[in-house]
């Protein structure tokens, strides 16, 4: 019964240091979404971001991991207790800005942090607030495992704007290629037998690459841009480059799609005579997440007055998205909820959603995100039974795959 008081007691304590913080932690988000900034160009939202840790007593390293726009600050003592990172994300989309609600979730992981912070001292718990730089496509969470950031982690945690409080929701196994082709020029109307079109390959690499679309698994999908198409019309392009994601729903699947897609581009090649060039970014790994401590993040965020989806495992593979934070969740149990901030319907990377993140809706995202993630890490503090039944269930987890 005493350890029962304890946690309650924790709980709320983190909860009212969350509340002491609102208006700052709502003001920060809502800045930071006023000037939207590209991934490993956060400086503005990073600098902030630290800033805000800074102002409430906690050292910060700025530029940590050899990162300039990551950061870390630490509290408390492991005591035998989980170490637990809360991550923080805070770039944002090309045109749209945060059109992924980055600014809510940086937010919202300062916040949490600072909560477990001030009550890692009383409970003997030990809280790392890692500021991870280039989640839309740059794989900042895979250089800093490379760079030793988790190493010695326990558990990780982070939430995730979305149009429904769901404790948990699949996220697959991505990666990109940027494909270039290289032909040779010539006057497209004088002399045009001279030319090798390199933007016919591209384009017939992408018609490849939709026709290959319709005989996927509802979990593969591949998409893409053309990013180069030529100087002028009048001139046959001797190159042209595009970036293609491809999405499988887990890594163990994901390299055979990329063959197939690296098929499209070689036939196009050899076909009209261009000469490929092509790399492909990090795996982002599919996620695995935490049954047993979402679960508990889910108790805390209905205790706030959130309604959650009710059978998270009914949602389907045809609608998931890709995060680094996978590759997290397969070095250390890890959460990433999702927070209703948004109409239902309301797409993800859409100006719509930008302009949700910067709504009422957002700011309670923000304040109940980090109560919630800090009422959870109390309780893996508190509960001496909590975390062997998290790592336990998520050694399962990845040696299954």
């Amino acid at each position: 019964m005493t350890a029962r008081v304890d946690i309650d007691a924790a709980r709320a304590r983190a909860a009212a240091v969350v509340d002491e913080l609102a208006a700052d932690l709502v003001d920060v988000a809502r800045r930071i979404h006023a000037r939207p900034e590209l991934a490993y160009e956060e400086r503005f939202a990073a600098g902030l971001l630290a800033g805000t840790i800074a102002a409430r007593g906690l050292a910060v390293e700025r530029g940590a991991y050899g990162l300039e726009t990551c950061f870390v600050a630490r509290a408390g003592s492991h005591a035998g207790r989980p170490h637990v990172v809360v991550c923080c994300e805070y770039d944002a989309l090309p045109d749209i800005g945060h059109g992924c609600g980055h600014n809510v979730i940086g937010a919202a992981g300062v916040g949490a942090g600072l909560a477990l912070a001030a009550v890692a001292g009383d409970v003997g718990g030990r809280v790392t607030i890692l500021g991870t730089p280039a989640e839309e496509g740059g794989g900042g969470k895979i250089r800093l495992l490379d760079a030793g950031a988790f190493d010695d982690a326990d558990v990780a945690m982070m939430i995730h704007p979305a149009e429904a409080d769901v404790a948990w929701a699949p996220h697959i196994a991505a990666t990109s290629v940027t494909v270039e082709m290289h032909g040779r020029a010539a006057h497209a109307a004088a002399g045009p037998w001279h030319g090798v079109n390199a933007l016919d390959a591209l384009v017939l690499g992408y018609q490849a690459v939709a026709n290959l679309r319709q005989h996927l698994r509802s979990s593969e999908k591949v998409h893409g841009i053309i990013t180069h198409g030529g100087e002028a019309p009048n001139i046959v392009p001797d190159h042209a480059a595009g970036v293609f994601r491809v999405r499988a729903a887990k890594e163990k699947y994901l390299a055979a799609l990329q063959e197939r897609v690296l098929a499209c581009f070689r036939g196009a090649a050899e076909q009209t005579g261009c000469r490929l060039e092509y790399e492909w970014d990090p795996v982002y790994a599919d996620l695995v997440s935490n049954r047993t401590l979402a679960r508990r993040y889910q108790a805390n965020g209905e205790a706030l007055g959130r309604r959650f989806f009710p059978d998270p495992d009914r949602i389907p593979l045809s609608v998931a998205g890709s995060t680094d934070f996978g590759n997290v969740s397969k070095r250390v149990p890890a959460i990433h909820p999702m927070i209703a901030m948004t109409p239902v319907g309301v797409a993800g990377h859409s100006v719509e959603f930008a302009e949700c993140a910067a709504s009422p809706a957002a700011d309670r995202a923000v304040v109940d995100g980090a109560k919630a993630m800090a009422m959870t890490g109390v309780e893996l503090w508190c509960d001496p039974d909590l975390y062997p039944a998290v790592r336990a269930e998520w050694e399962a987890a990845v040696a299954g795959g």
